[in-house]
């Protein structure tokens, strides 16, 4: 050993042994340190996916050029399965094509697209004052089924009949809007309401649970509300949305277990059966970013960071420890039954509400969650490999191609790409500070 050597020797054994109980933290700092976000790159990616991919392909194999709205029941290439159309994908696209002229493209044609919707659902308008639209429509507007017994596809009509208001400046469509969300709520209420509810989730040997208190209908309903008290104020909305915050964040909460119930009594008790131990991820994700953009609009910092804690365990809870992503269906906490299966929505979910957070806190957790989550979505959904600018609905655990795919989503995927796009671009307006920190 030289006598250099010999002489750094043992500086190094003590420094060594000072630094050596500092290694954890030092790991714990590198992993939380923050990374650079590239919010150009980002920008750049969500107008391609949605100017030079989603938009050109609906407008031609979806959109019905002769009777109006849309054709969603479509192959990847394009190929029409069948001309019905629905309610909910009727008021949906409406929506889709509306806030699209108001935010981001103010195209004539994309007005023509939302106004061709509304005119064909005019031709099967409910008769009378409680009555819902058809689920079901045929490719001319007459109705295919009788009225509808949810309430869903009638809010999906006024979310899109309210944004179209905004676009052509015409208040009766937001009227219009308001009154059927006053409708869906009086139904809402009724004590029968849709005692089947429970095989959407559970099958079809589900025990019937009228007058169910639905998480996904409180989820719609605060999304119409939150957008329509935006435009102007309006007292029963108002109630309606306030309604909304409660039952989400304090009904449907569960304390056992730190998570949504779908569906809970009437009442607002919780179900001593197995739906007390039923959580239906997919929706808590999706109704959860909708609560923290309500706090947003109401400048709520307690609300939203309430929420947020809440989001982010539900985020946490349905990750794929083993081959990446989101499940969706959580049959039961208590034994960890979940459908193997991966949709696209609760990753598009996922990934607006954590860039919400990064937008408005700067959150560590939700940056590096949305980074790793809108990576392995990328990598997963998308169908290129088969030359189709779709993105896959539902697939198996590893999401395997599924080329006989037979449906073009319409709302989902369009509504995360140009909510996105828009935070990202707010983001770059401020050089990525966070909104609080202006």
């Amino acid at each position: 050993m030289s006598a250099a050597h010999a002489k750094t020797l043992p500086l190094s054994r003590r420094l060594f042994g000072t630094l050596l109980p500092c290694a954890p933290f030092a790991a714990a700092a590198a992993a939380t340190a923050p990374q650079r976000f590239d919010y150009p790159a980002t920008r750049a990616k969500y107008r391609k996916d949605l100017f030079e991919d989603y938009l050109p392909f609906h407008e031609k194999y979806v959109v019905d050029k002769k009777y109006g709205g849309f054709h969603c029941t479509v192959k990847p290439n394009g190929e029409l399965i069948s001309p019905e159309k629905t309610a909910w994908y009727e008021g949906r696209g409406t929506w889709v094509f509306s806030f699209l002229y108001n935010n981001l493209a103010k195209e004539q044609k994309y007005l023509d697209i939302a106004a061709g919707s509304l005119k064909l659902i005019e031709k099967c308008r409910p008769k009378g004052p409680d009555e819902m639209w058809p689920k079901a429509i045929r490719q001319d507007g007459s109705p295919a089924s009788s009225p509808d017994i949810e309430v869903y596809g009638d809010l999906f009509i006024a979310e899109g009949m309210a944004e179209f208001s905004k676009a052509v400046g015409d208040r009766k469509y937001w009227d219009d809007a308001r009154q059927i969300v006053l409708k869906c709520v009086r139904r809402f209420d009724r004590p029968d309401y849709n005692p089947g509810i429970g095989k959407t989730y559970l099958g079809p040997e589900a025990r019937p649970f009228p007058g169910a208190r639905v998480l996904g209908v409180w989820m719609v309903m605060i999304r119409a509300t939150t957008q329509m008290l935006r435009t102007r104020p309006d007292a029963d909305l108002q109630k309606v949305n306030d309604r909304c915050v409660d039952a989400i964040l304090n009904k449907h909460y569960n304390p056992r277990f730190r998570l949504l119930n779908e569906l809970i009594n009437h009442d607002f008790s919780r179900p001593e059966n197995e739906y007390e131990r039923f959580c239906y991820a997919g929706h808590a994700m999706e109704t959860l970013w909708m609560v923290l953009d309500e706090a947003v609009r109401r400048k709520d910092n307690a609300l939203f960071d309430k929420t947020a804690a809440v989001f982010r365990r539900h985020c946490e809870v349905s990750q794929d420890r083993v081959y990446g992503g989101l499940f969706r269906n959580l049959r039961n906490v208590d034994t960890n039954d979940w459908t193997m299966d991966k949709t696209l929505f609760p990753h598009q979910e996922a990934l607006i509400g954590s860039l919400l957070m990064v937008e408005q806190t700067g959150d560590a957790w939700a940056r590096d969650f949305y980074t790793e989550l809108d990576q392995y979505t990328r990598a997963h959904f998308p169908m290129k490999k088969i030359g189709s600018p779709l993105w896959q609905v539902i697939g198996n655990r590893q999401v395997d191609l599924t080329p006989d795919m037979k449906r073009a989503e319409n709302y989902h995927h369009a509504r995360y790409l140009m909510l996105n796009l828009l935070t990202t671009e707010r983001l770059l307006q401020r050089n990525g500070r966070p909104a609080r920190l202006r």
